[in-house]
């Protein structure tokens, strides 16, 4: 009976183990000038859901991706572009202070705060669009959402979830968490999302 339960217990304790041992790897990626203490303080923040982050050195935009017709960047050129940067484990963000922009339905050039594969490896984020009153805690929620779209989150309809789908407006004020059953999900997943600011 000892070793019946010494064996249950070593079995629970190996899946524990194993769950955080395959916790993505998160990537954070400043591109063009994105300035650097903007970078540090995603760093920390992320940190504090997942100890398996990595801040790297800025790199140019993907060349291709610029957009001259209206200086900005294609998100959907610069996602892919980056994804090719990292290990199979792992997810890469890249930050960037310069407009991004996507295709969506008849509008080719459509001004955006965020991309991410859904699921992926790889999403950015633009803080070009945000609020200057409070801009930095804006700019972490973008964050939290384009990951959660790499970890195969889709848009959430409860109002006040991180994962809104932003619908060419601005609500992140109105968004307060991720709603329980994204939570659960993310959890799920390998976050710590018991932090207040998650």
């Amino acid at each position: 009976m000892k070793n019946a339960i010494l064996i249950l217990l070593f079995i629970f304790i190996s899946c524990t183990n194993t769950k955080e041992q395959h916790q993505k790897i998160i990537v954070i990626q400043p591109l063009g000038d994105f300035n650097i203490e903007q970078a540090k303080s995603v760093f920390n923040k992320i940190k504090t859901i997942n100890p398996n982050v990595v801040l790297r050195a800025n790199i140019p935009f993907p060349k291709n991706a610029f957009y001259q017709a209206r200086n900005r960047y294609r998100a959907d050129t610069i996602i892919k572009t980056i994804k090719e940067n990292v290990g199979k484990d792992s997810v890469i963000v890249g930050l960037s202070n310069s407009d991004i922009s996507v295709t969506k339905g008849k509008n080719k050039d459509w001004g955006v705060m965020g991309l991410g594969y859904h699921p992926g490896k790889s999403c950015v984020v633009s803080d070009f669009r945000l609020s200057k009153r409070n801009k930095e805690v804006q700019f972490y929620k973008v964050v939290l959402h384009e990951l959660g779209h790499t970890e195969g989150l889709p848009h959430c309809p409860v109002k006040t979830c991180l994962m809104r789908d932003a619908e060419g407006k601005n609500h992140l004020d109105e968004e307060t968490n991720f709603c329980l059953k994204c939570k659960k999900y993310l959890i799920g997943k390998g976050w710590k999302l018991n932090h207040p600011a998650t």
